[in-house]
């Protein structure tokens, strides 16, 4: 019997539950899974990029710490962290326009789709990619 495996979730280090649920939700149209209190400083927060994709999720942990609030925004050390797909890059790319998210690279067309780079409130960079067997 084979063992079934996958990524669930990645830890995103943020400055605050809020702020984070918020661009996450009401700039990219990311769904908020679950948010439970824990205690008076320490919530579990949970975000997808969409109800209907089964792909890993986001547990946005708020610092605790100074050296863990001084990864916020550079968990990669200025590197691209994290990578979301999508089947319409076109309306993506207007959304966050509209929605006032920063676009560090307009959409180009690589190898293995049309890739769009944005930051996200903190500074963690973004590949928003249509994959090439989709465009």
């Amino acid at each position: 019997l084979a063992m079934s495996r996958s990524v669930a979730q990645i830890a995103l280090v943020v400055r605050d539950y809020d702020e984070a649920i918020s661009f996450y939700v009401e700039k990219l149209g990311f769904v908020l899974v679950e948010d439970t209190r824990l205690s008076d400083t320490k919530r579990w927060v949970v975000i997808a990029a969409s109800k209907e994709n089964g792909g890993a999720k986001l547990l946005l942990a708020k610092a605790a710490s100074d050296q863990q609030l001084s990864r916020v925004g550079n968990q990669t050390g200025g590197r691209v962290f994290l990578f979301m797909h999508t089947n319409d890059l076109r309306q993506e790319h207007q959304r966050f326009l509209e929605k006032g998210v920063i676009v560090v690279r307009e959409p180009q067309v690589q190898p293995y789709g049309t890739v769009l780079v944005i930051e996200d409130l903190y500074g963690n960079l973004w590949d928003v990619i249509e994959p090439a067997s989709q465009v």
